[in-house]
């Protein structure tokens, strides 16, 4: 039987017993490690690599909204679950947009603990009932940010510019008839009617064309350093993987223009029309090929620096993207803040 090792991070001796209670109660769970504040859970986290980590986010010297997205980023595997007093929607869909894998209240009953834990670890998203209206009622009163592709977005850039239907058809290597029908499709989804009410609609949302490192993450102090010229380009098939990452880029530079790309085709295409300073680029990209991606990038935007990065850190892939152009190879599980502030300070 496999063992599923926890580490409890809990400020309250007494909430700590009862979890304990219910985990020792299950015999294929098993607490290797408890905590009491921020530091201790780093520290801890580096030294037992848990299968799961079950958190209150009250902790002392413990910044939830900043901390659990680099722990995200640190160990992607890991399963997260937040058990806590606190059921603010702000920390509620603040946390569950940064990965983490369920929130429960600690005034339900230990026996739902036990049904939470179990649905986590099936791969399952765990959410109190009691949260679940409060989490409803929000969304819907929020306003819906149109979903772009990335060709729809190159297109809308073009035309801002002042390019004609023909002169995007050229560039884009589409027929005008395409192109065309895209705008109609664009118009649609904005509800705008033209090519005019299109350019003004993209001055007053930006976000539009592309996200700001301050739409990404928007909470604690951020540097007043310019970034606003920065471009970044992240190319990897694990949209996942890609949000954590955007998140913890989105505070060390938040004025930074963040473009993404799942493929090398779309890839190429940002590239040419964003020139981007900076792309992380995964080795493997579902079938295709990561460092062929490098080279492409590097052909049509040669001041790009491309970082190759990987899961899978191996000597043959780290050759190939050094004579690819890639300035440097990471493994993902290294890719922290720090390691991040040093990729920007380099740039």
């Amino acid at each position: 039987m496999e063992i599923t090792h926890i580490l409890l991070a809990d400020d309250h001796e007494v909430v700590r017993a009862g979890i304990r209670n219910v985990i020792e109660d299950t015999s294929d769970l098993s607490i290797i490690g408890e905590v009491e504040d921020g530091p201790s859970l780093l520290e801890m986290l580096e030294q037992t690599h848990p299968d799961l980590l079950l958190v209150d986010i009250s902790m002392p010297s413990f910044d939830p909204l900043k901390t659990i997205p680099e722990i995200k980023l640190q160990y992607p595997n890991l399963k997260i679950l937040v058990v806590s007093a606190y059921d603010d929607n702000l920390y509620v869909q603040g946390l569950l947009k940064h990965g983490i894998d369920g929130y429960h209240l600690k005034d339900q009953p230990l026996s739902e603990l036990k049904l939470a834990l179990q649905r986590v670890l099936e791969g399952k998203r765990w959410i109190s009932a009691s949260l679940i209206t409060n989490l409803v009622d929000n969304l819907e009163s929020q306003p819906k940010t149109p979903m772009l592709t990335h060709r729809q977005m190159e297109i809308l850039r073009l035309l801002k510019e002042g390019t004609s239907n023909q002169e995007i058809a050229t560039a884009m290597s589409l027929s005008v008839k395409t192109v065309e029908n895209h705008l109609t499709r664009i118009y649609r989804q904005l509800g705008i009617k033209s090519r005019l009410e299109a350019s003004n609609y993209i001055n007053q949302h930006p976000e539009t064309l592309g996200i700001k490192g301050l739409n990404v993450f928007h909470t604690g102090p951020v540097s007043q350093r310019s970034t606003e010229s920065l471009t970044i380009l992240f190319v990897d098939d694990n949209r996942q993987y890609l949000y954590q990452l955007q998140r913890v880029l989105g505070r060390i530079v938040p004025q930074a223009n963040f473009y993404e790309a799942n493929d090398i085709d779309e890839a190429v295409n940002i590239s040419r029309n964003m020139q981007p300073q900076l792309a992380l680029v995964d080795v493997v990209l579902g079938d295709e090929d990561g460092i062929n991606c490098a080279r492409r990038i590097k052909a049509i935007s040669k001041n790009t620096r491309v970082i190759m990065i990987s899961a899978y850190p191996d000597r043959e892939f780290h050759r190939l993207s050094i004579e690819a152009g890639a300035v440097a190879f990471l493994d993902k599980k290294d890719l922290d803040a720090r390691t991040l502030r040093q990729v920007i300070k380099d740039i």
